[in-house]
Parts: C-alpha cells; sequence; structure tokens
C-alpha cells in the first residue's frame, strides 16, 4: 500500500514539474491573438497593382457567350462541387461575393493573376477544404440539431469570417 501511494506521489511530482517547466517558457506573449468581430472589417491588403473589377470584366469577357454552361467546362482545375454545379456566368461572382467580401480579400489571397487554375497559392485548397466543411455542415450536421426554428438552416463564409481572413473568434459587445 505504501508503495502505491509512492508511485502516485511521484506522479504528481512529475507532472508538477512539467506544469512549472511549461509554465517558464510559456508566456502570455506566446498566446494566440484571438480575431475579434469589427463592425467594419479591415480588408487585406492586395497584391501590387492588382485591380479586381478589371480582372473581373476580363474573366466575364473571356466567357463571354459560355455564361450558360457548366463551370467545369468552361473553367480549368474547378474542383469544388458546388462551384463545379454552377453555369460558368456565375463563377465571378460566387467568387466575388461568397470568398472575396466574406474574407475581405482579393483574387490575390488565393489566385495568381492570370493564372487563374494554378494551385500554387496554399490558401486556394485551404478555401476548397472550408468550403467541403460548410457543405458537410449544411447538408449533414444543421439537419441533426433538433428545434431549430429554420426548415432549411444553412451557414456560409460570412457566418464565421465576417469579411476578416481568420473566423471571428468572439462578437463584439452590443450598444445599448
Amino acid at each position: 500500500m505504501q508503495r502505491r501511494w509512492q508511485r502516485i506521489g511521484s506522479g504528481f511530482s512529475i507532472v508538477a514539474a512539467v506544469s512549472l517547466a511549461g509554465a517558464a517558457f510559456l508566456t502570455h506573449d506566446s498566446l494566440p491573438t484571438p480575431a475579434y468581430a469589427q463592425a467594419n472589417p479591415t480588408p487585406t491588403p492586395s497584391a501590387q497593382g492588382f485591380d479586381q473589377a478589371a480582372a473581373i470584366a476580363a474573366i466575364k469577357e473571356q466567357i463571354k457567350g459560355h455564361e450558360n454552361d457548366p463551370s467545369s467546362t468552361v473553367f480549368k482545375n474547378i474542383q469544388t462541387p458546388f462551384i463545379k454545379g454552377i453555369p460558368a456566368g456565375r463563377v465571378p461572382a460566387v467568387m466575388e461575393i461568397a470568398y472575396s467580401r466574406s474574407l475581405g480579400v482579393d483574387c490575390t489571397h488565393c489566385h495568381v493573376p492570370g493564372k487563374w487554375e494554378s494551385d500554387e497559392k496554399p490558401e486556394k485548397q485551404v478555401a476548397r477544404d472550408m468550403a467541403a466543411m460548410m457543405a458537410r455542415i449544411n447538408t449533414e450536421l444543421l439537419k441533426g440539431i433538433k428545434n431549430l426554428k429554420s426548415p432549411n438552416p444553412t451557414i456560409n463564409c460570412t457566418t464565421c469570417h465576417r469579411g476578416q481572413v481568420k473566423p471571428a473568434l468572439n462578437i463584439p459587445v452590443a450598444k445599448g
């Protein structure tokens, strides 16, 4: 019995020592800073000299006559199922509103201008993975929550991001 208590006591000593050692290296400055929701989000700076309106106009001109064709036949490297399934003419608006505005960025956040199909920016894959997460939440998870008042509850990029690249971790205090 005495050995058992000695082993337990040793275990507590080890845990205490590790905790103290960890606390010595962990300072307030090394903790991640939470992202806060803002009433007027600050957009992420765009790439030097990039004109989003001109780029979108050029894409619309490039696909002229194919606006009603499936986006996967008009654009290269479309992988997100939702975007694959819409007409090509809607893709620029989806990118500008659903992605750019929701995250407070321009096209250059995920894309290399002029090489829209390129996967060289990791943010593009992150956006695809986030879209898959959103689809799963909307098609599977929300339907499993009982007593929701909406017959078809949905989320989108803005639900969490609110105009910021990093999702908001809190909401502002209501002004009364």
